[in-house]
């Protein structure tokens, strides 16, 4: 099964993706870490009444976090599901 071509494509695929969302959030959120350890008045301006600019930032990382798992299960459920079915079909189960 290890030297199966289309097991080979999923792994291949399916690692490559991880990794690229991987370093996505890694971005996002250092970014914000950072922008908390090196401009804190930054993230302390009031927008929109008494809520401050480090609320908004702070939902929008987690957000992000949401729409990036939304990308995934979008990918597992077609990409990544036609080629397992592909690899079961190939063995013959």
């Amino acid at each position: 099964m290890v030297r199966n071509p289309t097991f080979q494509t999923l792994v291949h695929e399916r690692t490559r993706f991880a990794w690229i969302l991987t370093g996505l959030m890694l971005a996002v959120y250092l970014g914000f870490i950072g922008l908390i350890a090196f401009d804190k008045a930054l993230l302390a301006t009031k927008v929109g009444g008494t809520a401050s600019l480090g609320l908004f930032l702070g939902v929008g990382v987690i957000l992000f976090a949401f729409l990036l798992t939304g990308i995934y299960v979008m990918r597992a459920n077609g990409r990544y599901d036609a080629l397992s079915a592909e690899l079961q079909r190939s063995l013959g189960r």
